[in-house]
């Protein structure tokens, strides 16, 4: 057992005291793990879209003081009663969603949607007591996602953690543990594009960018890549994007520029904006008799997807995906094994990196636009 198992630890962590402001380091204490949970020593995190979105609090319910985070690579720290897969010492991604091993999702090869671990926004508490491991002077403060990866310790649900190889450089791969996996698998595990097919995908974030890179990866030789904004474009390619289109460059919906595009349709198309138009879109771009859209993107919650049943009948088949169909603790470590064998390009997705202590310089590139990912470095 390391030397601080079972006691408080004092560290630093980037707390979110109110939405839309900067985050402050603070000194905060970390409660040692309870019973099926982990502390882990985190050594890179980097900033997402989802952190951003729940600091600004525009659309979910204000849960603060908090410390967000949830892409972040460490190593463990000390693991509570009843924890067998994980030891002090271990390499390890903490992840926003997890995998009980006990329920009919995780028993099921066809479901990553464990009922007792599945994402849950609003929870600012750990599932065993109800409490927060995170406090100051007394205070509580909430954790964001089940992993608060914004704190240079932080506890999380044994579920929730994957052990890796250790070999794999942390400062790479911890961007695996949300983003890129989510786009990189709705095109492998789900929409699954034959060498040779054409597949479209909408929005070139960072989620996107992925979903291209899981095209290129399976030998799609026609990427299109849909964005309304094309400075985008540019960088695209670097992730196999091959042929470009702007809606608002076009009079018509930009499924029947598509179609004209690729006689009929894509044969594959991922839709990564979070758009109800861009969903429909993504759908019916694609080709009667075997065309397949997957929904990646998370729609406004008063959102309704129509499109005419005869889209259906004409089979063309519409699915959706959460965090690419990877179980995480089941299938994270092979995602890294193919970053390590260099059948999967990760460096290209980080563009900056900065100290712990400019944390607020990585919220500063990805408002501007600037960043796809961000890399923030806890010991610097």
């Amino acid at each position: 057992m390391s030397a601080t198992a079972g006691q408080i630890i004092k560290c630093k962590a980037a707390v979110s005291w109110e939405a839309g402001k900067p985050l402050v380091i603070e000194e905060i204490e970390v409660a040692p793990p309870q019973a099926g949970e982990v502390r882990l020593k985190i050594l890179f995190t980097s900033l997402c879209h989802t952190d951003v979105y729940f600091w600004e609090a525009k659309g979910q319910t204000p849960v603060f003081p908090r410390i967000l985070g949830h892409e972040a690579g460490g190593i463990v720290e000390s693991v509570g009663e009843g924890v067998t897969h994980l030891k002090p010492g271990d390499h390890a991604l903490p992840v926003f969603t997890g995998e009980c091993g006990e329920c009919p999702h995780c028993k099921s090869e066809e479901s990553n949607m464990c009922d007792l671990l599945r994402i849950n926004t609003d929870r600012g508490v750990m599932i065993n007591d109800g409490k927060s491991r995170f406090s100051k002077n007394g205070q509580p403060i909430y954790h964001f996602v089940g992993t608060s990866t914004f704190s240079e310790y932080t506890v999380v649900h044994a579920g929730c953690v994957a052990k890796i190889d250790p070999a794999a450089p942390l400062d790479k791969v911890c961007v695996l543990s949300c983003g890129i996996c989510t786009g990189f698998g709705a095109t492998v595990n789900v929409a699954k594009p034959k060498p040779g097919s054409s597949v479209a995908v909408f929005g070139l974030g960072a989620v996107g960018l992925a979903a291209a890179e899981g095209a290129r990866v399976s030998g799609a030789s026609r990427i299109i890549g849909v964005d309304l904004v094309s400075s985008r474009f540019e960088l695209a390619k670097k992730f196999g994007v091959n042929e470009f289109v702007n809606p608002k460059d076009h009079d018509k919906p930009v499924q029947e520029v598509i179609a004209e595009m690729t006689n009929g349709g894509v044969d594959r198309a991922v839709e990564c904006t979070g758009s109800i138009q861009a969903m429909i879109s993504a759908f019916e771009c694609v080709h009667d008799g075997w065309g397949v859209a997957v929904l990646v993107g998370v729609p406004n919650k008063d959102d309704a997807f129509k499109t005419h049943p005869m889209n259906f009948l004409n089979e063309r088949t519409l699915k959706g995906t959460f965090y690419g169909n990877y179980k995480p603790r089941s299938d994270l470590p092979s995602v890294v094994d193919k970053y390590m064998k260099g059948e999967l390009e990760v460096d290209k997705f980080i563009t900056h990196s900065v100290p712990f202590s400019e944390i607020n310089k990585a919220f500063d590139y990805m408002l501007k636009g600037e960043s796809i990912r961000c890399i923030i470095r806890m010991e610097d």
